[in-house]
């Protein structure tokens, strides 16, 4: 087997990596420092040159795709085929290892997985059958509670209900019900899927000395984003004997959320004595100036393991940062950045615009609809079209007409309220056999006591509900209509109670709503009420503007979804502090550094040529919230960035007189002060004061009924009275 060219490829680090001599080895691997090339000339060094059968071989991944890569490039490589060898995602080796060793595991032979949602599912009647209320007690919740604790290799019996919460103990009474249903029916969750392999290798000598014996050299792809029980399961594997060659880098640590602990790869060496490191720091992706900006960046961060990002290729273009005067106007520049780019020949695909916070793309989509640019949401759902944002306009458009039986399906027992599939079949049917709307056969069935009173008396509380949210906001201005709807309908604390990072999100994006509502401008020509008109905008949103698969379109993700990408062209948008880093990151010790790890992130997304952006005001929740730069911005060497401002190119921009006046230090016509004005929100006011130039120009307004705010001239459509 000719295996010289093995090493031809490859740099000094890279080498050294490769032809390591047995023993603990720890790869710190940059951001696209080809990690993964070394992994795969690892295990065909191990095969090829020194010897070992691919049987003695275990390579664990994160992702089924990276683990088929692997075997296919190492059987290129090898010219033969590598049968033998264990290569998969921890879940799929752990499966693997149960599917074989079913008894030992204390398993039915023919066990079941369980997937998310049939976890869901079977969560719930667990929670019927303790007759716990949903509302009081999420599905979901107690989802991540159970899911958690395995994660952190805890069983019901290891968790104690003294001196816990009330809500803690009912949560655990669900877990022992949860557990012994599945050990009755045969079935295995995700996470007991790690949980079950790392306890049978843990109670049974035999069988975890034969694996010891068998895996002579065990290879960790992501190591950063190992949990609790990930790093559990590979000591039973490894022993004390076994060669560990993990590959990571604390610097793109950024799981933490879901359960990765970074400390795993921070004591790798101090839980094995004798580690050898490599650093893996040539990048191959990106030019100087970004990689010299990342740098600064992440070298702000304590307790890493250290290494600095270079390349040998040029320094590129400087770091643009754009400060745009608020979200609207930063949104604006990315698009029309996009479009000089593709007008210059590069492909929209070539382009990502990043983002922290999922809520941030709404106004990103919007603009690029508006400017007919094709885009897609990678790793998630256009903003319209995620499931919090459906559930409160299912709330509004019943508000608008009763007669919406696709709304009223939907939100019935969202959240949940006491109307169970039972009542809601019934009410379908007979809805159909009658011909009438859900809203008219559930009036008709509560006055003809055709149901059981705890069903009916469930059922009028939503309709009651309903009536009650029409009532209490007619004639509110469409976002104060929005914002009641959402408290109290108590979806809002619905979503509060989903834990983590994805609950988080869904909370935000309700509040986008209620940005978004305020800055719809309705047009009463099509003779709409002003929340018919939107729900008539957000369902255009909805059902156009993303690219076909096929389509050149511009990639839109959140920062955690571009971890493993990277593209010509990145715009990392929203540095602004209490956005990113995030406010929670303040709150929690540990989060700040991984915020930062984030940004470090992002930025090695950039191949040619990154763009940073900011606003000095962004409308949050419904209110114009005054922005200071993210702190990351003063972490980077002022040498290395372009600085851009906003320039006055808005869709509409004041009159020229007004400007050109403000600019000459003048009041503009019609806005001296004291003198009154008409704004088409927020109604009649008197100019109070004025500040700023040209485009910028504010002026303060005390509005009748808004009370005082400052305005932009350039798009506050102010008119003189």
């Amino acid at each position: 087997m000719d295996v010289s060219h093995l090493l031809n490829d490859l740099n000094d680090a890279q080498r050294d990596a490769v032809a390591a001599a047995p023993g603990p080895l720890l790869v710190l691997a940059g951001a696209g420092s080809g990690k993964t090339r070394v992994l795969t000339h690892r295990v065909a060094w191990l095969v090829g040159v020194e010897g070992i059968s691919p049987h003695s071989v275990l390579a664990v991944t994160f992702t089924n795709k990276a683990a088929a890569e692997m075997r296919s490039r190492i059987e290129q490589m090898l010219k033969v085929p590598v049968g033998g060898l264990w290569v998969g995602t921890f879940h799929g080796l752990s499966h693997r290892l149960l599917r074989s060793h079913w008894r030992e595991a204390g398993l039915p032979q023919g066990f079941q997985i369980l997937d998310g949602d049939d976890q869901y599912r079977l969560i719930r009647r667990i929670l019927k059958g303790l007759n716990l209320d949903e509302g009081y007690y999420p599905p979901r919740q107690a989802q991540w509670f159970i899911n958690h604790h395995k994660d952190e290799g805890r069983r019901p019996e290891q968790l104690s209900a003294a001196q816990a919460d009330p809500q803690h103990r009912e949560y655990l009474r669900v877990y022992r019900s949860y557990e012994e249903t599945c050990r009755r029916s045969g079935l295995v969750d995700f996470a007991e899927l790690l949980l079950r392999a790392y306890e049978t290798l843990q109670n049974d000598a035999r069988l975890r000395e034969h694996y010891q014996a068998r895996f002579r050299h065990i290879l960790v792809d992501e190591f950063q984003d190992t949990n609790r029980i990930q790093y559990a399961w590979l000591k039973q594997f490894a022993g004390t004997q076994n060669n560990l060659f993990i590959v990571g880098d604390d610097d793109q640590s950024i799981y933490g959320w879901r359960g990765a602990k970074v400390e795993n790869i921070l004591r790798f060496e101090s839980d094995h004595p004798g580690t050898k490191v490599v650093r893996l720091e040539q990048n191959y992706r990106s030019t100087g100036n970004i990689l010299k900006a990342a740098n600064s960046v992440i070298d702000h961060n304590s307790g890493r393991l250290g290494k600095k990002l270079w390349t040998s290729g040029e320094d590129g273009e400087p770091i643009l940062l754009y400060t745009a005067y608020n979200d609207l106007e930063e949104a604006r520049f990315v698009v029309e950045s996009i479009q000089e780019w593709a007008q210059s020949g590069g492909k929209r695909s070539e382009v990502a615009v990043l983002y922290r916070s999922n809520a941030q793309s709404r106004v990103i989509e919007e603009t690029l609809m508006n400017a007919g640019v094709p885009y897609r949401v990678y790793g998630g759902l256009r903003f319209f079209e995620r499931a919090e944002i459906k559930d409160a306009l299912a709330y509004l458009r019943l508000l608008a007409g009763r007669h919406d039986d696709p709304s009223f399906d939907r939100i019935a027992n969202v959240p949940t309220r006491g109307i169970g599939l039972k009542t809601l079949e019934i009410l379908r049917e007979t809805a159909k056999n009658a011909e009438r709307s859900l809203w008219d056969t559930a009036q008709q069935i509560i006055a003809s006591n055709a149901l059981p009173t705890r069903a009916a008396l469930a059922l009028k509380a939503f309709l009651d509900l309903i009536e009650r949210l029409a009532q209490d906001t007619a004639g509110l201005p469409l976002s104060e209509q929005v914002d009641h709807v959402l408290a109290q309908s108590g979806l809002l604390e619905h979503y509060k109670k989903e834990k983590g990072e994805k609950g988080e999100a869904r909370v935000e994006n309700l509040e986008e709503l209620v940005t978004a509502t305020g800055n719809y401008v309705h047009d009463q020509a099509d003779g709409l009420e002003p929340l018919s008109g939107f729900l008539a905008h957000a369902a255009l949103e909805a059902g156009e503007g993303e690219a076909e698969a096929w389509e050149d379109s511009v990639q839109l993700m959140s920062l955690h979804s571009a971890k493993g990408l990277e593209f010509p062209l990145v715009f990392l948008t929203g540095l602004e502090e209490g956005l990113f880093p995030h406010q929670r990151s303040m709150d929690e010790t540990g989060r700040l550094e991984e915020e930062r790890r984030l940004c470090y992130v992002g930025m090695t997304r950039a191949k040619q040529r990154l763009v940073l952006t900011l606003a000095e005001v962004r409308r949050l929740h419904g209110s114009e919230h005054y922005s200071s730069p993210s702190r990351f911005l003063g972490e980077i060497d002022a040498k290395l960035i372009k600085e851009l401002r906003a320039q006055p190119t808005l869709s509409r921009p004041a009159p020229v007189s007004m400007v050109a006046a403000a600019a000459k230090g003048e009041a503009p016509p019609g806005m001296r002060l004291g003198s009154r004005v008409l704004h088409d929100t927020f109604g009649e006011g008197v100019v109070m004061s004025y500040e700023g130039a040209g485009a910028h120009t504010r002026v303060q307004v005390n509005f009748e009924q808004a009370g005082a705010k400052w305005l932009v001239l350039a798009y506050a459509r102010l008119h003189a009275m």
